[in-house]
This record gives structure tokens, sequence and C-alpha cells, in this order.
């Protein structure tokens, strides 16, 4: 029996579909496509990968089994080896093995990948393609506005992902090097065997070493690298200002977080630019050093000393508490301004969200409301103005965050709750 055409939608359909998709946290942007998808292009797991994100390069929907073994190293080859807006249907290596796969390449160097269920194929590439650029550019915004609540979450993902490199490699080192030390005892009697398994062996525990030194800094930054980039960064801004800049470089050269290290030099390009509108600035000082356990920036400028303090606290306030920093800023009429920033170093992960409802975002508390009054998805989708298939995938998410198995259970407890449509 033929398969029904599926109805085409319209662009009034495609539009909303696409906002739901880039409405949302960012960690769960490619489950929100994946969904979107679904019906128009059959597949066992998406992933996109971009290196606009240090803590997650990876977002990803499909088995865990299959996903979690889906390595940077992987999606790396296969984007590297599509030119910039192309796209491909084939065999590709991943999780160890080869899948068949259709892959596009945006623009913005971000990579997305649909492993394929056989005799499936893309019907409409240019629509898909066009489709993901619209996502890839929201990462793209989302990450450079790097809102506090996904900014916290990528610093604790990249803690965790060096902690797990750094066990890793400790294993594995401690058991090649006990493996050379009983190679080279005198007890075996093989020279040519001991010989040859001796030069794998310490090949594989240099490529090891290797890797360890190269994911570790894949996801953090020496301390002198960052400010480098920061003062290329705010000559830039200044320049042809007529502005004196002066920047003193941490003397430490320790590597920190990549979230750190973005945010840090996020809140000083802030901060200049602020002291730049004031009226004639004549010299502006920035300097970072370490006192052992923190990140110290200090930012100082000549000028009228008219800086609007409380404009600018708010706008560096959420930065700073997602990497639980502290800012102080002072500003003297006929001095100057200054602005000092602490940001401690060490990893820890964020405090877990207690309250049931904190972990939905706008429109699946908007659902739940619906749902409290007994509503079918049908008559949620009309009164939110969203297709049906959407509100689907919106109940099911919010059964999983509620740690719920039913719409009953759900209603029950959002009523609990004080929820309302």
């Amino acid at each position: 029996m033929a398969r029904p055409a599926r109805r085409t939608e319209t662009p009034a359909e495609l539009l909303s579909g696409m906002r739901e998709v880039i409405d949302g946290p960012l960690a769960e942007i490619a489950n929100r496509f994946s969904q979107r998808l679904a019906d128009r292009c059959p597949h066992t797991a998406l992933i996109i990968f971009t290196r606009e994100c240090t803590g997650r390069p990876r977002k990803v929907a499909g088995p865990a089994e299959f996903i979690e073994r889906v390595t940077v190293g992987e999606l790396d080859v296969l984007r590297q080896s599509l030119p910039p807006g192309a796209t491909a249907t084939g065999p590709a290596r991943l999780a160890g093995g080869t899948h068949r796969v259709w892959s596009v390449r945006d623009r913005t160097d971000t990579l997305l990948v649909l492993t394929l269920p056989d005799g499936a194929e893309v019907a409409a590439p240019e629509e898909l393609s066009a489709q993901f650029g619209i996502v890839a550019t929201s990462i793209r915004q989302q990450v450079a506005q790097a809102s506090p609540d996904y900014l916290a979450e990528s610093r604790a993902a990249s803690s965790e992902r060096a902690r797990t490199i750094a066990e890793l490699t400790a294993v594995q080192e401690a058991t090649l090097t006990g493996l050379l030390g009983t190679l080279r005892s005198a007890d075996l009697d093989d020279r040519r065997a001991r010989a040859a398994a001796t030069e794998i062996a310490s090949g594989a525990l240099i490529s090891l070493r290797a890797a360890g030194e190269s994911d570790r800094a894949r996801f953090a930054e020496p301390l002198t690298e960052a400010f480098a980039r920061l003062h290329a960064e705010i000559d830039s801004l200044l320049s042809g200002r007529g502005i004196d800049l002066h920047c003193s470089a941490p003397a430490d050269d320790r590597s920190i977080s990549g979230e750190i290290a973005y945010a840090a030099r996020a809140m000083v390009r802030a901060v200049v630019l602020a002291f730049g509108a004031e009226p004639g600035p004549e010299r502006i000082r920035v300097a970072w050093s370490c006192d052992g356990d923190n990140l110290l920036i200090d930012a100082q400028e000549q000028a009228a000393g008219t800086l609007d303090t409380e404009a600018l606290s708010r706008q560096l306030a959420g930065r700073a508490d997602a990497v639980r920093g502290a800012c102080t800023l002072e500003s003297v009429p006929g001095w100057g301004s200054r602005v000092t920033v602490t940001i401690p170093l060490e990893h820890t992960r964020p405090h877990p969200r207690e309250h049931p409802l904190s972990t939905l975002n706008r429109r699946e508390l908007e659902v739940l409301g619906h749902l409290t009054t007994g509503k079918r998805n049908r008559a949620i989708a009309d009164a939110l103005g969203i297709a049906e298939s959407t509100v689907k995938f919106h109940v099911a998410r919010l059964l999983k965050k509620l740690d719920v198995t039913t719409r009953g259970e759900a209603a029950v407890l959002g009523t609990r709750l004080g929820v309302g449509a």
C-alpha cells in the first residue's frame, strides 16, 4: 500500500514551526529541530556540530547508545569534507561505525548530520538547508549573547568533560606504562616480539598524551592568550578614537575554562564601550591578574567621570552571576571611572534548580496551563496558534521534565503548583 503524500505546509505554518525550534533553551535545540523534521524527513538521529559552544559543541537528538559515542573528531572530519553551503548523502563514520547520513555545512560553519534509516531520502534538501540556516544563525546569536543560564550550563559541561578526559588519560597512561614495564622485563624471551610490542605501546602512549593535551587545549585557554585576544578586540573597538589604550597582561600563564575567558572578555568589551561613550575620554587602562584563586579585572578611564554606573551594572550582572563573579563600579566627576571584576577560577557545577517548573520554558508552561483545563492537542494548538505536531512535542518534553508519565498527572501537578491557561 502506497504511503499517503505528506501535506505541504503553508508559509505561515513553516515560519511558526521554525519559531518553535529556535524558541527555548539552546541545549535542547537539536531535540526541537528533530521533532520538527520527524514527519518530513525520517531520521534515526540528529546531530548539530558547532565550534561556537566550547562546553557543548554537539547538540544531539536520538538514541543515547548511539549519540553518546559520536565523537567531536568524527564530526570534524565530516565537516571538513564539505565546502560551506554544501550538502551530501552517503556513508560516514560515526560512533565508531559506518552509517548512511545526510549532512550540510552551513555558511556559519555549523554542521547538521541526519542518520537515515534504510531507504529514506531527504525529499527537499534545499528547503532543509534553509531551515538549518535559521537554526545555525540562532545558535550563533544565542552564544554571542551568552545568556547566564546557558553560560553556567556550558561551563559545567566543559568542566565535566575536562575532568573525564583527565581521569581517562590517567587510567590509560597507567595501563600503558605498566605494559611497557612488563614488556621491557628481562624475563621475556622473544626479543623481537618484545621490541615490536614496546614500539606499539610507546606509540599508543604518545598518542594518548597528545590527545589529552589537544582536548584540554580545545576547552581551555591560556590566560595570556585569552588576554591577547581581548587586547586585539578592544584595540579595534577604539581604533581612530584618539584614546590612549594601555593593557596590562597577566603574568600567570595558567589555563582557564573557555567559558570564563569568554565571559571576562565580554564584560571588558561592555566596560570599554561604556567608557568610550563618555564625553572626552583620554586614557583607558585594562589589566588582568590572578590572586591564586580568582581572575581579577581592573578597567579605568580618565574622562569626565559621568559613567552611568547603574545601567552598566545591570548589563554586567548576568554575565558575572553566571561565573559566580562580582563587580564593583565607581565614577567620580572630574576624575574618571573604574570597574573591577573578580571571577573565581575553580570549576564547580551550578546549583540544581529546585522548583519543579524551573526546567520548563515559556511555551511548555503555556501548554501545561492548557492541560490543566483538560484541553486536547488540537484545541491547544488552536489556542496558541501553533501546529498540532508542535503541541505533541511540547507535551512529550514537559512530561519528561516533570518526571510524570501521563497528561493527567502533569495536569494535576500543574494545578497544584498554580499553573493556569
